[in-house]
């Protein structure tokens, strides 16, 4: 049944206040603090663009989450907002009310517009950013901060992140404008040097690309990365083979690494031109990293050899070599890789590495003393039945998994290769039987599909606490 809620109080005045924009600004002196959020809300719909210049400048919180409340603000709304910190800086003596000094135009902050919403409870009105924004008025004022996320998609910014950008540039004595995360997809190298020259590169804390580059647009690139001091995330795609002539490029990025003292998280699907060089760049890395993704490509055995001895893995969390063909030579660095990062490592990933049962019978013993191991996927190898309950046997004594990975056992597929239901099902219900014998909750995936790419198909087999167990109930 369908049931009518009358609006509420608050909104209505909001509301009736906005029918008249001279009469809403002059309010806002003796305006509550809380009615401000509300207000602004209804404001933005309204395309009261002039409120919105005065709201800024009375703003009574630290921070303006505008990126909150829409992704990207339509050029009318930003100029009307933009128009607002001008008349801000402008003025020698501050506001009364004047507290703002972070614009945050990233898709952040959600929270704020909810728990200010009119339509929250009276209560929630008083928690959370007043609190937050009342103890930080008491530090320093320093020069107002403009956070943005750059995503570069086309040959050329769009008109409303080229007017912000072009904004800031005019007033960098006056205001910051701070990028901590940059998404390059297809833009000409000429292009983002143009929008990088703009921004401060020591805020960027997160860089990815994906877009397939040749090595040497990465040696071009590789002199801002090196500008990115504070940067923690890096994520690399698809770099071209190198020819003879550029592989002075390798040189190019590998050096700047040495300027990223807070690098922790390093992510390179396709590098294949550290191919026979994987040493080069983990020579200069300068900080323990967390995170370490190289996936489809062919590494060689030296270059496994020098991962495994690699100082900066020491206190890896995560360790990603999808699609990297470990059997075309000795695992043994492999494991001694494992047990270099067993005491830390909570995510590992095997995907498609052509590892069979002799491979996996190797590494057993080091993935058993990663007991720190939350997540684990070997599925797209070629594993048999008892391969896999092995597996089974050796990581129940790891409590804190809790997402397994496995490929179908070679025992589900017919002579062609294809997926055979019966005998799935029939695997499925062998493998519920070990799970049931180990006695411990647990839930596995089978993965039935061979592409990396695209995604697998996957079944689940599981065995709740909640269901009898050799006896044993929850």
């Amino acid at each position: 049944m369908w049931t009518w809620t009358p609006p509420r109080l608050l909104e209505l005045a909001g509301k009736s206040l906005l029918r008249d924009e001279d009469l809403a600004i002059a309010a806002l002196e003796n305006l509550p603090t809380e009615l401000f959020p509300p207000l602004f809300m209804a404001a933005y719909a309204s395309g009261c663009n002039e409120t919105l210049k005065a709201m800024v400048q009375a703003w009574p919180f630290a921070r303006l989450p505008l990126g909150g409340l829409v992704q990207m603000p339509d050029q009318r709304t930003l100029q009307a907002v933009l128009g607002g910190l001008d008349l801000l800086l402008a003025r020698k003596v501050r506001p009364r009310r004047w507290k703002l000094r972070v614009l945050d135009l990233r898709n952040t902050s959600q929270n704020f517009w909810s728990v200010w919403s009119a339509a929250t409870t009276h209560e929630c009105l008083w928690v959370g950013p007043v609190a937050e924004d009342s103890l930080r008025m008491k530090e320093p004022l320093g020069p107002l901060v403009v956070f943005i996320d750059l995503c570069l998609r086309h040959k050329a910014l769009d008109e409303v992140f080229a007017h912000l950008i072009s904004w800031a540039t005019k007033r960098r004595k006056s205001l910051q404008l701070c990028c901590k995360k940059v998404t390059i997809f297809r833009m000409p190298i000429q292009n983002i040097k143009k929008v990088l020259n703009k921004v401060q590169l020591d805020c960027i804390l997160e860089v990815e690309v994906k877009f397939t580059w040749k090595l040497s647009t990465l040696g071009t690139f590789a002199s801002y990365l090196g500008q990115m001091t504070n940067l923690q995330r890096l994520v690399l795609s698809h770099i071209h083979e190198p020819s003879k002539e550029e592989r002075q490029q390798i040189t190019k990025f590998t050096s700047q690494l040495l300027q990223l003292h807070h690098l922790r998280k390093l992510h390179m699907d396709s590098p294949t031109f550290l191919v026979g060089c994987l040493d080069q760049m983990l020579r200069c890395l300068k900080a323990p990293l967390e995170t370490l993704s190289i996936t489809h490509c062919r590494l060689t055995e030296l270059d496994l050899a020098c991962l495994s001895q690699c100082l900066s893995i020491s206190q890896l969390k995560e360790l990603a070599l999808n699609g990297v063909k470990l059997t075309s030579f000795s695992l043994k660095h492999l494991q001694v890789l494992l047990d270099t990062v067993a005491a830390t490592l909570q995510d590992l990933e095997l995907e498609y590495c052509d590892l069979s049962d002799a491979h996996l019978e190797a590494i057993l013993p080091a993935v058993s003393r990663c007991h720190q191991l939350r997540a684990f996927s070997i599925r797209g190898n070629p594993l048999s039945m008892a391969i896999v309950g092995r597996l089974l046997h050796q990581t129940t004594r790891l409590r804190r998994l809790s997402l397994e990975v496995y490929p179908a056992p070679l025992e589900s597929y017919d002579s062609r290769g294809t997926i055979h239901l019966g005998r799935l099902a029939q695997a499925q219900a062998e493998l519920r039987e070990i799970l049931k014998d180990l006695g411990r909750s647990r839930t596995i995936w089978l993965s039935t599909g061979s592409c990396p790419r695209c995604g697998s198909n996957v079944v689940c087999v599981s065995v709740p606490l909640t269901h009898p167990i050799n006896g044993l109930t929850s």
